[in-house]
């Protein structure tokens, strides 16, 4: 079985900065992508940013520039630092991880969500 854990969220005042964490633990042979994902009320899950076993990274579009994804491999964990946070930022953001477990499967595990809220 695998869990993770998020870390980070809060309440912080617009042009301010947060650094999210997310941390996996359980059966894992190897993480591939490490992604956060976000969803506002009354508004579906969206994209936010990825970043690949090799260390490539994408990020959508609203969040380019202001957001830095990393990850430590060692520890199974993946940020997101958040800085010139706007008031649409305000969301739940989850982490999303596909782990390739001993048994060879990869499958997708979502993490429980933490709520950022950026006020103006």
């Amino acid at each position: 079985q695998v869990q993770l854990v998020e870390s980070g969220g809060g309440l912080v005042q617009a042009g301010g900065s947060l650094r999210l964490s997310c941390a996996a633990s359980g059966s894992i042979f190897r993480i591939n992508t490490m992604d956060w994902y976000r969803q506002a009320p009354g508004k579906q899950r969206e994209f936010v940013a990825t970043i690949r076993g090799g260390g490539y990274t994408n990020y959508a579009n609203s969040v380019k520039d202001r957001f830095t994804i990393s990850r430590d491999n060692a520890k199974n964990t993946v940020y997101l630092q958040m800085d010139s946070l706007k008031p649409e930022d305000t969301a739940v953001y989850y982490c999303n991880f596909a782990i390739i477990q001993a048994s060879g499967v990869m499958r997708t595990y979502w993490g429980q969500g933490t709520q950022v809220t950026v006020s103006s």
